[in-house]
């Protein structure tokens, strides 16, 4: 079951520096300590563990921006990218306390700079972004991502979250927090390609092909979780964990077949 927290939570906004500073470090605490009590289930249609060693292969993680807690389960070299909203100062230095690399900037302010540090071939890391934010529409993909994976040549793979149980922002992505002791199902959709020099209709194409991708991989995710709520779903337990990302858990059983939507 989901509930949703009173508007007058959301309606709280920091402009002060050093109350964002103060803000972000309590939130990072809060949010380990928290995350600590909650398990992951995750598997993959590509046979991989996820996130995988940016030394071997680099990815472009994409999940919606309602499911941005999960990812901070997982300890990995990843660098996100947050807009450059007084909102988005809050959430990139929590994700600095919490060990993640960030680039601000968005298709509206500081687009082209944070795409020229994201394209940097030195940076063995990998590259995480909420194609439906910072503002919405929900569950819609920009073209943003589209642009980046072309340019870039790292496949785009759709990450879809589930909960077995959640509290929801009344915000434009219903923001979900992970009630303790709940679990989280991660779904790994297949790496997508996306070919350079496309055109208008080329970019087109391809944002809807990644938009049905995560779309997918969401609706997975969610039915796993129901599954796991209802504990009609134990092969998790018996999964193996990925070394240098401890707090995943794997399942070994095949992926749900939905070659015919993407």
């Amino acid at each position: 079951m989901e509930v949703s927290f009173p508007l007058w939570v959301q309606a709280v906004k920091l402009r002060n520096g050093w109350l964002i500073q103060l803000a972000a470090f309590l939130a990072a605490k809060l949010a380990r300590v928290w995350l600590a009590t909650v398990r992951v289930r995750a598997r993959s249609a590509d046979g991989r563990m996820h996130p995988t060693n940016p030394d071997d292969a680099r990815f472009i993680y994409a999940f919606w921006h309602e499911a941005m807690l999960a990812p901070a389960k997982v300890h990995t070299h990843v660098k996100v990218l947050i807009s450059q909203s007084a909102d988005g100062e809050l959430i990139a230095q929590v994700c600095q306390h919490l060990g993640l690399g960030t680039i601000r900037g968005s298709s509206k302010r500081g687009g082209a700079q944070a795409l020229l540090q994201l394209l940097r071939p030195q940076d063995r890391t990998h590259l995480a972004l909420t194609p439906d934010g910072p503002r919405g529409p929900r569950r819609q993909v920009k073209s943003g991502i589209v642009l980046l994976a072309s340019l870039s040549g790292l496949p785009i793979v759709p990450l879809g979250v589930g909960f077995t149980g959640a509290w929801r922002f009344h915000s434009w992505d219903r923001f979900a927090v992970p009630r303790p002791f709940s679990t989280i199902a991660a779904v790994v959709g297949e790496p997508l390609l996306v070919p350079p020099d496309l055109d208008n209709a080329g970019i087109e194409r391809q944002r809807q092909r990644i938009e049905v991708a995560l779309l997918t991989a969401t609706q997975d995710a969610e039915q796993w979780a129901v599954q796991i709520a209802a504990g009609g779903s134990r092969e998790a337990e018996h999964g193996v964990c990925a070394p240098h990302s401890r707090t995943v858990r794997w399942q070994t059983l095949a992926m749900p077949n939905h070659e015919s939507l993407v």
